[in-house]
């Protein structure tokens, strides 16, 4: 087993070498070569240091991806409560890389998340019903906050009507996880309505108006 894993490495470490191109500018087939080395249990952004950095730079790639990510997800936390969608976060990155916006994936953007963990203070990424969520902030989600998230992304909001009756809640569970998710800055209020319900809105399953933040 020793010999065949070394051969399979050498073999992956010559594949690298003749597709070093492709690995760095196509994200489809960076995301393929990230699946052979996780087969033959190499990891090549486990350093900044040695064959792989020096080969292809995919290390340094990931660390300039991880310095954009936090700074994105700084620069709309007073929008979003510290949790954004990972599309709308993966667009946001596109366009602020503008020259080769192209060249970055989901799960690039996965990739480079992970690398974050180190940092502490939340960045993980966390499921909602079918979309991936970015967390920025050490704010610990129970299902009830899960659910109400997942409920919302129909339309953007839920109010509390809605709730209790999509959720099967009473009235006071229902308050209680919307005024917690409005407390950490997760949702908004919008009573602007003329059938006089309250409508809490939430960013991180919402697009990001053009005008929402400057990052």
């Amino acid at each position: 087993m020793k010999e065949q894993l070394a051969t399979f490495r050498s073999q992956l470490e010559e594949f690298a070498r003749k597709h070093k191109n492709d690995i760095r500018k196509n994200p489809t087939f960076r995301a393929q070569f990230h699946e052979m080395c996780a087969k033959v249990g190499v990891d090549p952004l486990a350093s900044n240091k040695g064959f792989w950095a020096e080969l292809l730079g995919i290390g340094d790639f990931y660390y300039e991806l991880g310095i954009q990510i936090v700074e994105i997800c700084l620069a709309t936390r007073s929008h979003n409560g510290g949790l954004i969608n990972l599309e709308e976060l993966c667009t946001l990155l596109r366009q602020k890389r503008r020259s080769d916006r192209e060249a970055v994936s989901e799960d690039d953007c996965l990739r480079a998340i992970s690398k974050l963990k180190i940092l502490g203070s939340g960045f993980e990424v966390i499921s909602v019903g079918k979309r991936k969520l970015v967390r920025s902030v050490p704010t610990e989600l129970n299902k009830d906050h899960n659910a109400i998230l997942e409920l919302a992304q129909a339309r953007g909001f839920v109010t509390v009507d809605e709730v209790e009756r999509q959720l099967l809640w009473g009235s006071g569970r229902a308050i209680d996880a919307l005024d917690t998710l409005l407390e950490e800055g997760l949702a908004m209020i919008d009573d602007g309505h003329r059938d006089g319900k309250r409508r809490y809105w939430f960013p991180c399953v919402s697009s990001i108006s053009s005008g929402g933040a400057d990052v």
